[in-house]
């Protein structure tokens, strides 16, 4: 089974000051983090600051998809990548803004076998987090389930998701602010 790594990382990061792909080393970071778990293959998802934020990707082997509609929400930047995705079984669903999720949280949530039928995430201390394991024949589902600032949250709400837990490797959560 092959698992394609999407890394959305499209948002303008108002709280932050700064679009949070911009962000100290977060952008290359969060692709080794991706990489070194496991994906076969990964994919950013660029919006607010593109032009800036494939500056940083030169020279990296990743594909890069812009979500025109980016601000419309995170929603906008998993349709849009999802949609992108030509390959895989699977897609392991990452934000840019989780700096202490390294490769071993990843590693423990691609361990089990999993099947295009698949749906799995990293839970810190049994609250669900990212990053998120949706096999393929999920994709269509998300695509039209993701709005707004939620993302997948419905879809999976409305589905069996494996917990896999993993607050003993890191927080799981996003920084909003330096």
């Amino acid at each position: 089974m092959r698992v394609h790594g999407l890394l959305l990382a499209a948002g303008a990061g108002r709280r932050m000051g700064t679009p949070k792909a911009l962000v100290d080393d977060w952008l290359l970071r969060s692709i080794g983090v991706l990489e070194d778990g496991g994906c076969d293959q990964v994919t950013v998802v660029l919006g607010a600051a593109a032009d800036r934020a494939r500056e940083l990707l030169d020279g990296t082997d990743v594909a890069i998809v812009e979500a025109a509609d980016w601000a419309q929400g995170m929603g906008a930047s998993l349709r849009t990548g999802l949609a992108a995705l030509a390959g895989g079984d699977a897609a392991l669903v990452s934000l840019v803004d989780l700096p202490d999720v390294g490769p071993e949280v990843v590693r423990r949530v691609l361990a089990a076998p999993f099947t295009r039928t698949t749906l799995r995430r990293a839970a810190y201390d049994a609250v669900p987090g990212h990053p998120v394991l949706l096999g393929r024949g999920h994709w269509d589902g998300v695509i039209d389930a993701a709005r707004g600032d939620r993302g997948a949250r419905d879809y999976l709400s409305a589905h069996e998701v494996e917990l896999i837990e993993c607050a003993d490797l890191a927080t799981g959560r996003d920084v909003d602010s330096r």
